[in-house]
């Protein structure tokens, strides 16, 4: 009798278009029939960076991405070695996001669609955060904290749908860091989060500020309100402009226990612990709520090793764990675009081309997650 021969899994390919904000993300991915993990073949990323103490805005960060999509592209499929034939379906950030730079990218996978005679599949850019969370470090049923310059969540799953038990009642965490950032003056590059982030370590005074955690919800405007205004109290540095003569005037911010000089790592370190420590409060009660011992942080916010290491400690009194990715993974990326796309094309779906638009409202709880039991 002759061995059984055994054919090769299929593979499924996706090419995933990310540019929901300043980050122009271009990814290929490879699934198998046989259900083993995922491949990641190509994940290629381009920053638009603002200039220190501004934000980016929508019509520049958009020039930014059609000026860079296309050669980006063209490296994914040189690096990969995937053949165009070789593509399954293109797959593109429907929302949430910023307007101008969402339309850039669409167009450019519209086209791409008619081009070469693909499918498409529009896709919620949290729902990408959270599968290739999931796909990279293989938690299975956990807590979702997803933090972001745009979305502050706390998500869990039930019955195909990510519900959402928290959430941010006015601007994201990652807002309140970036714009605290450009209060400081501090460079963009390669992100006013990991400045703030990198600054924060040499802080040594914690400073009492606002603390607005509402149920399962919380507030970060007015704790940015707040420490914007302690900021315009520190002592003018050494090479300040001899027109900020009103700040060196005024009396500097001074720490009461030893009467030394607040320096603007000691207030990036207290602005980290009050709302990292607002949004430890907010996961604890909705994995008490689920019964999960597992809590798997996206989103740009989630690379900060400070909220990674506050929501260890959580977790682990819980007898949980606690689940990241790098930088990789964690910022906007193509890829993630790319592997949900994918996850739902496999299942039959397919966004019509009529409706393969973008909108910068699009709720977590709104995607029909049909891959999961």
């Amino acid at each position: 009798m002759s061995p059984t021969s055994t054919s090769p899994p299929r593979r499924f390919i996706a090419l995933g278009l990310e540019g929901s904000a300043n980050k122009l993300g271009v990814g290929l991915i490879a699934h198998f029939s046989d259900n083993s993990p995922a491949q990641i073949l190509s994940n290629l990323r381009d920053t638009f960076i603002s200039p220190p103490g501004e934000g980016f805005l929508p019509k520049d960060t958009a020039k930014h991405h059609r000026a860079w999509i296309v050669p980006l592209i063209k490296r994914t499929l040189k690096e990969s070695g995937v053949k165009v034939k070789d593509i399954d379906v293109i797959c593109y950030t429907k929302g949430p996001g910023m307007g101008a730079p969402l339309q850039s990218v669409a167009v450019v996978a519209r086209t791409l669609s008619k081009l070469w005679d693909k499918p498409i599949v529009g896709v919620n850019h949290c729902v990408g955060h959270i599968e290739m969370g999931r796909e990279i470090t293989g938690a299975q049923n956990p807590v979702v904290l997803y933090v972001s310059g745009g979305n502050t969540q706390v998500i869990a799953y039930a019955e195909q749908k990510y519900r959402i038990f928290g959430e941010a009642l006015d601007i994201a965490v990652g807002n309140c860091l970036d714009r605290f950032a450009r209060t400081l003056n501090i460079p963009n590059d390669p992100a006013p989060g990991y400045n703030i982030e990198q600054l924060a370590k040499s802080g040594k005074v914690l400073l009492e500020l606002p603390y607005t955690v509402k149920g399962m919800d919380c507030s970060f405007s007015g704790i940015l309100a707040y420490i914007d205004q302690l900021a315009t109290q520190l002592a003018p540095s050494s090479d300040a402009d001899s027109t900020t003569k009103s700040k060196q005037e005024r009396k500097p911010l001074l720490d009461p226990a030893t009467n030394n000089p607040i320096t603007p790592a000691d207030l990036c370190f207290s602005l980290q612990e009050t709302v990292f420590g607002m949004l430890v409060e907010i996961t604890e009660r909705a994995m008490a709520h689920v019964g999960s011992s597992q809590v798997l942080i996206v989103g740009g916010v989630g690379c900060n090793e400070r909220l990674q290491e506050m929501m260890g400690e959580m977790a682990r009194e819980r007898g949980g764990s606690v689940y990241a990715t790098d930088e990789r993974f964690c910022i906007d990326n193509g890829i993630m675009i790319a592997h949900a796309g994918l996850l739902a094309w496999r299942t039959g779906f397919e966004t019509k081309f009529e409706d393969t638009t973008c909108t910068q409202r699009f709720r977590t709880d709104e995607v029909h997650v049909a891959w999961r039991d």
